[in-house]
């Protein structure tokens, strides 16, 4: 009984001598996901259907919980590489019952043939004193991988909001797209009828009535176009909420979008943010310490072993004082020949390292590409509202002399209604001005890391 409780007390001791600072480090809530959404970000928008619209994609999206499912397997990933590091406790126990139907001899003894059972009931310990750290780097391994799945966690929330808010504002672009072009169906109609009847008047030859329903036509033929992407723009926002019972879109009037505040300039460091920036300097730490695991795997390894428990022959005295069995000791092992699978295993790790380095360095030029092309978009949208606005501006003077001269008798019906159409198809642009530059913004938002560049402004 001396000898199991020197075993408990070795066994307890390597139990409580593991370094407990892995519980503290690997403690982590759900709160995090909550930022990737950046609901302050969202509240530019000035939209509270919109942040709704955020926190039930943030609830229902299926690619978001699909992230999350994963970043929760790697921390069990991390877990399994951490109980590596522990001693191992098992019970290996084993009941049998031996035949030997001949006489045995044994030089001068002679053991006749017998029946008998045994009963062997052990616990069994095993720990790997990691001398060299190895276990403890594959441990650190997996926690950058855990770390490298948080990143594609959160550029699967940032690119599924980007897209969301960016088809939201195309379908309020369509609803208003859509509705002047009823306007315009409308009054191309009229411009119709009166064509119609200057031709049977004899006052317009046949073409320009020709004219005039071929652009009829045209659009009619835009008009159902617009029906139909507002339609595909819809269906696309019910999908990405993960509500298959929903088949309706509440949105905003267009002409209750404020203005976004759009930056002229930013600095090329805002892209340090960005996840799969982050993602690549871990990936290349990783890389780094699978190199370092690598080689320490030519090092010897030394077992701490215990075995304590039961062996006995009649099962009413297993338990018996003459019964108990133990065993203690250290095994070290050396690999001398493997093949040259562990040279082969090093030089792949440092192989996998160089290109660690070299997506790093791709990830920083795709990055900074991304940004410029965001800001070039910006800067175009800037000049792009400006000068539709003008424009616009400029056909609503005109209109409005064109309905004075209407009105005095100066101008025809006809030419008062095309006066009507010209401001419309302008607007048009103004409309789809306005919201690429909103778009613009959100892909500068995606090309920061999903970060509020109004903060700098």
């Amino acid at each position: 009984m001396i000898n199991l409780k020197i075993l408990i007390i070795l066994m307890s001791l390597l139990l409580f001598n593991t370094p407990q600072t892995y519980a503290q480090k690997a403690k982590e809530t759900s709160d995090y996901k909550l930022e990737y959404l950046n609901l302050k970000w969202w509240e530019n928008f000035e939209d509270n259907i919109l942040n709704e619209y955020l926190i039930a994609l943030y609830n229902n999206n299926q690619d978001l919980k699909i992230a999350t499912l994963k970043t929760k397997q790697s921390k069990e990933i991390v877990k399994q590489a951490f109980a590596n590091q522990l001693p191992q406790l098992y019970f290996n126990g084993n009941i049998q019952r031996e035949i030997s139907s001949s006489t045995l001899k044994m030089g001068e003894v002679t053991i006749p043939d017998y029946n008998q059972a045994r009963y062997l009931l052990p616990l069994t310990m095993s720990y790997e004193v990691d001398i060299w750290g190895e276990n403890y780097l594959k441990t650190k391994s997996m926690k950058k991988q855990t770390e490298m799945a948080k990143e594609d966690e959160r550029a699967v929330y940032i690119s599924v909001t980007s897209n969301f808010v960016s088809d939201y504002y195309t379908l309020i672009c369509l609803d208003k797209l859509i509705k002047n072009q009823k306007e315009l169906l409308e009054l191309e109609s009229q411009i119709v009828q009166m064509e119609e009847a200057k031709y049977n008047s004899g006052l317009s030859s046949i073409a320009e009535l020709l004219t005039e329903k071929q652009a009829l036509l045209k659009i009619e033929e835009r008009y159902n176009s617009l029906l139909e992407k507002e339609d595909l723009i819809r269906n696309q926002l019910i999908v990405q909420l993960g509500d298959r019972y929903n088949n309706k879109i509440q949105r905003k009037n267009y002409d209750e979008i404020p203005s976004i505040r759009l930056p002229h300039e930013i600095s090329t460091e805002a892209i340090q943010y960005r996840p799969d920036i982050k993602k690549s300097e871990l990936y290349l730490e990783k890389a780094g310490i699978d190199v370092k695991i690598a080689r320490r795997d030519f090092f010897p390894k030394f077992t701490i072993y215990g075995q304590a428990g039961f062996n006995a022959y009649d099962w009413c005295k297993i338990f018996a004082p003459h019964t108990f069995m133990s065993a203690i000791g250290v095994a070290p092992s050396l690999d001398l020949f493997t093949g040259g699978y562990k040279k082969s295993k090093l030089r792949y790790n440092k192989l996998e390292y160089e290109k660690a380095k070299q997506i790093y360095d791709k990830t920083i030029l795709t990055s900074i590409q991304e940004l410029n092309d965001a800001m070039m978009s910006i800067n175009i949208a800037n000049s792009n509202i400006q000068k539709s606005e003008q424009r616009f501006n400029i056909e609503k003077e005109k209109l409005e002399l064109a309905n004075n001269q209407f009105t005095i008798g100066a101008k025809s019906k006809l030419e008062n209604l095309k006066d009507q159409q010209t401001l419309l198809i302008i607007e048009e642009d103004l409309v789809m001005n306005k919201i690429n530059a909103i778009i613009a913004s959100i892909n500068l938002y995606k090309a920061i890391g999903g970060r509020d560049y109004t903060e700098a402004l």
